[in-house]
This record gives C-alpha cells, sequence and structure tokens, in this order.
C-alpha cells in the first residue's frame, strides 16, 4: 500500500486497518518498532522535563467525567482566585531549579475571557525570560486571544481531545469534540506550537484508543507533544470506581503513539503515581521521552522529583539539558 509523507517524513494517512494491526501486534514486535523509530529522531536516553502549575483552580463550568475540579461533582474545588504572576514566577524559578525545561500553567476555565489574559500575558512573558519555555492550558479559545498569548511569548498550547470521537460524549457533554479541534485550529493559526493527547482507563475500548492517535496523528501537523494521561481516579467524580487498565495496554498506546507520530514529543503525564518503576521503564522503551515533573499535575498527586531522580539513575535516563554519561551515549 502506498502512503503519503510529507516533506519531515512524516505521515497523515494513518488508516484504522493499520493501526489495529500495529496495536494488536507481539508486545516484544511492537516495541522493537517503537524504539527502533524512537531512536531515528531522539536520543534515545533523554527525557523532556516540564512542570505544571495551577494557577487557577476549583469550580469549573464544565462536565468533564474525571476531574475533581467540576463545579458539578461532589469533590468540586471551591474557586480560588488567579494566582498573582509574582506567584508564577516564584513557582517557575523553582521548577528549573529543579531541572524542568518547560513550564506549563493552567487554569480551571471553559476558556479565558479577554480581561483574564491580561495577567496570564504577564505570567508567560515572566516564564519566559527566565529561559523556559511556556505552555499553558486555559480552556477553548478563540483566534485572537491565540494570536494574544503567541504576542506574549507563549510556545505551547495544550487542548487534550481526551479520547476518540466515538466515546467523547460518554466523557464531556459540555463542549464538543469539533469544539476542541477548532480551538487546536486557532492555536496553531496563531503560530503557536500544540500539545495534545488524551487520558486511557476512563472505560474506553481499545479501538478508541486507537480512534484517538489516528486523530491526532492524520490533523495537517501532528502536535509537538502528545500528554497521555492515565486516569487518576477521584472519589466523588464519574468514573471513580472504573476499572483499572493494564498497564501493558497503556504501554501498547505509548508504543502506537511514537510510530504513527515518530517526531513527537510523547509525554507521561497524569497518573504516574500509581505506575510501577518497571511499567514507566517500558514506557520509555517504548518511545515515551518528556515527564511532568513535580509533586502536583493540578489538583492530582505525582512522583516527588527526588524518585523521579532515583529512577533516571537506575534506567541511565537524563533530563534534556544535563550531560549524558558516556556509558549512555548511544553507539
Amino acid at each position: 500500500m502506498a502512503t503519503a509523507e510529507d516533506d519531515k517524513g512524516l505521515r497523515h494517512d494513518w488508516t484504522r486497518k493499520e493501526a489495529e494491526a500495529l496495536y494488536a501486534r507481539p508486545l516484544n514486535d511492537l516495541l522493537f518498532a517503537a524504539q527502533t523509530t524512537h531512536r531515528q529522531r531522539f536520543e534515545p536516553n533523554r527525557v523532556q522535563v516540564s512542570t505544571l502549575l495551577s494557577i487557577k483552580t476549583g469550580a469549573c463550568p464544565e462536565d468533564c467525567a474525571y476531574c475533581p475540579q467540576s463545579a458539578r461533582y461532589a469533590p468540586g474545588r471551591q474557586a480560588e482566585s488567579l494566582l498573582s504572576p509574582d506567584e508564577v514566577i516564584e513557582a517557575a524559578r523553582a521548577a528549573k531549579a529543579a531541572g524542568a525545561t518547560r513550564f506549563c500553567m493552567g487554569a480551571a476555565w471553559r476558556g479565558p475571557k479577554d480581561r483574564d489574559l491580561d495577567a496570564v500575558e504577564v505570567m508567560i512573558a515572566a516564564v519566559s525570560a527566565l529561559g523556559l519555555e511556556t505552555c499553558a492550558t486555559l480552556g477553548m479559545l478563540t483566534l485572537k486571544q491565540a494570536h494574544r498569548l503567541k504576542a506574549a511569548g507563549l510556545d505551547f498550547y495544550n487542548h487534550n481531545l481526551d479520547t476518540s470521537p466515538g466515546f467523547y460524549q460518554a466523557i464531556i457533554t459540555t463542549r464538543t469534540y469539533e469544539d476542541r479541534l477548532e480551538t487546536l485550529e486557532h492555536v496553531r493559526n496563531a503560530g503557536i506550537q500544540v500539545c495534545c493527547g488524551g487520558i486511557l482507563g476512563m472505560g474506553e475500548r481499545p479501538e478508541d484508543r486507537i480512534g484517538l492517535l489516528l486523530t491526532l496523528a492524520n490533523l495537517p501537523q501532528h502536535p509537538e507533544s502528545v500528554p497521555i494521561n492515565l486516569l487518576v481516579q477521584v472519589e466523588g467524580t464519574p468514573l471513580h470506581g472504573t476499572p483499572r487498565l493494564d498497564p501493558l495496554e497503556f504501554v501498547r498506546v505509548i508504543a502506537l503513539a511514537r510510530i504513527m507520530m515518530p517526531a513527537s514529543y510523547v509525554r507521561l503525564s497524569a497518573g504516574r503515581e500509581e505506575m510501577s518503576a518497571e511499567t514507566q521503564a517500558l514506557c520509555f522503551f517504548a518511545g515515551a521521552n518528556s515527564i511532568f515533573y513535580g509533586e502536583k499535575l493540578l489538583t492530582t498527586p505525582n512522583p516527588v522529583p527526588a524518585d523521579d531522580q532515583a529512577l533516571f539513575a537506575r534506567l541511565g535516563i537524563r533530563p534534556e539539558g544535563a550531560p549524558l554519561s558516556p556509558a549512555s551515549t548511544p553507539d
């Protein structure tokens, strides 16, 4: 079968039949293909480290079934005021000192009001001045708002699709899949790099996991970052009590993402607190090369930095920006 590649050697014409065949391969074969693909584009023992800060927490009007920040559910956190730029800058300095190279700012909004962006623009410019890559996740954006964020110096915008088009309505009803795709289009048109992925373990079927990756890989331009989250179950949210996902199924999705989007950073995001060291090691072998670093992701727990440092040492992995040891340098 002939396939079409762009000028970077990337495909945007993946078929479901192809993706399903890859997903169903023996795990050793799938991991070998993913690691081979990974080494063609990235240093195999490097991991990009990001830190995520909630700059406005709680009382979100959306009904995302996984989210403890939704005002619709029992754990819905009380609305907190937007952090001040000084508070954000202090957190960004600490993140950089701990080894992060990207600083992400998240706000529990359906979408920001134009006046909300005044303070966010100050935060972005200040974090960028520290030498960190900047990322924001603020909900849906208009094209005008995306241009404002770009002018402030924003490098990346995160807006996840969460799951496949077919499973989406079982998780969220307050915004459509098309709404999410429209925001991604606004971000692209403003010249901001895209961070977009999804969440596994929400009760979806394997075909939904494949459908999510097909949507991402067949976009006109692949997301530069693809965060793959494992559901963090919070009591009081509709998805609490969902059967746990087999860790090897999670590894398969990481491998498939690496093969289908070979130039993208594939990030282990929420849920690492519940993963064993062995599962994370398999994910890195499958092509994951980015993590969120720090004790909390918005409102849910994350491994403490010392644990990540210890795991990196055991695996011979170095964060981007740190020198590689001779033993970990590929031939």
